[in-house]
């Protein structure tokens, strides 16, 4: 992909936005290049480009294909399968913070404040050297099931993930969302779901098929299931719909953003708790990112590819922050949601190594 990465090093050196990224399970690679560093936003969701949504506040900034120049180019998928079956050395370094936030969590659950909060911490890794192009590159052999980006922008910072969860498709009046819950280390052999993860998967549909209610019609949902993502698997269950009114998809990102997945229930109260104890600035972890009104490798317009900012880290100088976290219910042990955090930061950690 010589010409969108000479574009995208280009672009670095000047200092000017731009996104790379990939789609769960195609072998193209799309690049955005904005013509200056100007920092856009959209409020009502109706502007073609790329978005990137921060976790907590209204600032959701857009990459407009109006003000871009698009790259699409093919690659060949070369498997990685060194990340089948890791197993994460934990790194203890905040383990106790972390715990103790996790017991917090779990005796204001019992209190009866809300059923569910997701809770999560930032872990830096110190690198002699980093090659974002490279690092990216990874990802996409890697992790070929999840949608993989690069971005940057000179006042948000660099950003590099590899996510499994959609937040919403849209294609027409056609919308495809998923409830995704529960978390394993991947091994073979049939998985086991306990109580407590069966049940958070369950506040996490309810959750969704209320909100879009709505706005929706035709709603068809599967059976849940287990997902692999890499070196872990977890409970998913797909939800399609038809959008009565196209006008609505800006309401039905704001209802659906942050799902539960990432905040808790209900999401008012869980989130509360979350900016108040976590202690920590979760910026774009957390938040959402991807196609906006535009399958750019298609080029179909009315079409949105959205998902969550899961499994991700924010590159400064030559420190790797990671962002991670898990969900919190009244049966959470927190020494085990610790080691769930240490796991799911295998999907960074193996691509830096």
């Amino acid at each position: 992909m010589s010409d969108l990465y000479q574009q995208a090093k280009k672009h670095f050196e000047n200092k000017l936005p731009f996104v790379l990224y990939s789609k769960p399970n195609e072998t193209v690679a799309v690049g955005i290049f904005q013509k200056d560093d100007s920092l856009h936003f959209t409020t009502d969701f109706t502007e073609i480009g790329f978005v990137f949504a921060p976790f907590e506040g209204k600032d959701f900034v857009v990459l407009p294909e109006k003000e871009s120049e698009v790259y699409i180019e093919n690659y060949a998928l070369t498997p990685n399968k060194s990340t089948a079956n890791s197993v994460a050395e934990a790194n203890t370094s905040g383990k106790e913070n972390f715990e103790e936030l996790v017991q917090k969590g779990i005796d204001t659950i019992r209190e009866g404040d809300f059923k569910k909060v997701v809770l999560s911490r930032k872990e830096s890794v110190v690198l002699e050297q980093i090659d974002i192009f490279l690092l990216f590159q990874k990802l996409l052999s890697a992790y070929p099931a999840a949608f993989k980006y690069c971005f940057f922008h000179p006042k948000i910072g660099w950003w590099l993930g590899a996510t499994p969860e959609q937040l919403l498709k849209v294609s027409n009046d056609r919308i495809k969302t998923v409830a995704l819950a529960g978390t394993q280390v991947y091994h073979e052999g049939e998985i086991t779901w306990e109580n407590k993860e069966q049940e958070e998967q369950q506040f996490v549909t309810e959750f969704i098929l209320d909100g879009l209610k709505s706005y929706v019609a035709e709603q068809t949902i599967s059976e849940p299931y287990t997902f692999r993502a890499g070196n872990i698997v977890h409970i998913k269950t797909d939800i399609e719909a038809r959008l009565q009114n196209q006008e609505d998809l800006g309401m039905i990102i704001k209802i659906l953003h942050p799902t539960p997945a990432v905040c808790g229930l209900p999401k008012k109260e869980a989130k509360e708790f979350i900016l108040k104890n976590e202690g920590y600035d979760r910026e774009y972890y957390s938040g959402f990112l991807g196609e906006l009104n535009k399958d750019f490798a298609k080029g179909q317009e009315q079409n949105s590819d959205l998902f969550v900012n899961l499994r991700c880290m924010k590159v400064e100088n030559k420190t790797a922050n990671l962002f991670i976290g898990c969900g919190i219910t009244k049966d959470s042990i927190p020494e085990k949601e610790f080691l769930e955090t240490v796991n799911k930061s295998l999907t960074m950690k193996n691509i830096l190594g």
